[in-house]
């Protein structure tokens, strides 16, 4: 598996990153462990996860994601040097416990370190902006962090390019350490937050990206045609916006390519992602041994140069 360089954090990961909002969801710990074990043993190396995940389940409080990891990892018995884990502070676990004061970074910290059942997370990511909170706050407790060891890098997820370039700004003129990562939206349907200004700033600045929402919540798969395909699904209120013309149109392009590579559409529409400049590497998720596979040939499709151009000409 040929790693890629991750910005400037010194990390290297494979170029499709496991999701891990499914753990402790719609994969329980017996199937999470093996799908974690099936994707470290096809030469993956990085999994991301949240403090948030995933308690938008019933009888969740958050957190299961982070534990579910920590436990694979120690019953496993693989290097921790091996794993890449990414995970986030600053979303909503109660009062008191949400977005990126000192305090609470400070204490996040620890309880996901607890649950991860490490001694250090690789990539720490602020999951949405604070505007409560000033960049310097929030830096300076990174800084801390990083200096004791317990991070190895830090980035941000759901920025706009106004707000990377003010936090990128505000680092330099304190001697701060700067978000060297961004996770953003990403995919076929969801290009406009990320194309452009932002896009640009990332390459320009050398900034890691590494997208969510990479097969729009389970839309690019193609499984999901209709209203009534949504039905009895987990993902299904997440997936009803795509049901439009334009969406149509991509799946449409997609089930072409598809016939003629005989690849899946969930496999093109990762690969697409994989192949675009300004990206590290997308997250996907699998919660059963076929879609995992699915996940390893997308990271070795390589797309013809006609077929990437007609999805980049349907997804505008």
């Amino acid at each position: 598996m040929k790693m890629r360089r991750l910005g400037r954090t010194g990390l290297s990961i494979a170029p499709l990153v496991f999701g891990g909002n499914v753990f402790g969801w719609t994969a329980d710990e017996k199937t999470s462990f093996s799908l974690l074990d099936a994707f470290f043993d096809a030469g993956f190396n990085a999994v991301d996860t949240a403090d948030v995940y995933s308690s938008w389940a019933p009888g969740n409080r958050g957190g299961e994601s982070e534990t579910i990891i920590g436990k694979w990892l120690k019953q496993s018995g693989r290097s921790r040097d091996g794993a890449v884990i990414v995970t986030k502070v600053g979303s909503e676990l109660g009062p008191d416990r949400n977005g990126l004061s000192r305090r609470w970074i400070m204490q996040a910290v620890e309880e996901s370190l607890k649950r991860l059942q490490t001694d250090y997370i690789d990539l720490y990511l602020s999951h949405w902006p604070d505007p409560d909170t000033p960049y310097e706050e929030t830096l300076a407790a990174y800084d801390t962090l990083l200096s004791q060891g317990k991070l190895r890098a830090i980035g941000a997820s759901n920025l706009d390019a106004q707000q990377m370039r003010d936090a990128l700004d505000v680092a330099a003129a304190n001697g701060l350490p700067r978000y060297d990562v961004l996770q953003p939206e990403y995919n076929l349907y969801d290009r406009a937050s990320y194309d452009g200004p932002l896009r640009n700033l990332c390459i320009a600045e050398e900034i890691g990206v590494i997208t969510y929402f990479s097969l729009a919540r389970g839309f690019l798969s193609g499984k999901y045609r209709s209203h009534k395909d949504l039905e009895g699904s987990a993902r299904g209120g997440g997936v009803e916006k795509y049901l439009d013309g334009r969406g149509m149109r991509i799946l449409g392009v997609l089930d072409e390519i598809a016939e003629e590579t005989g690849a899946k559409q969930a496999e093109i529409a990762l690969a697409w992602i994989i192949a675009r400049d300004g990206v590290t590497a997308p997250i996907a998720s699998a919660t059963n041994a076929d879609q995992l596979s699915s996940l390893v040939r997308s990271a070795e499709l390589t797309l013809p140069e006609e077929a990437i151009r007609r999805l980049n000409e349907v997804s505008e």
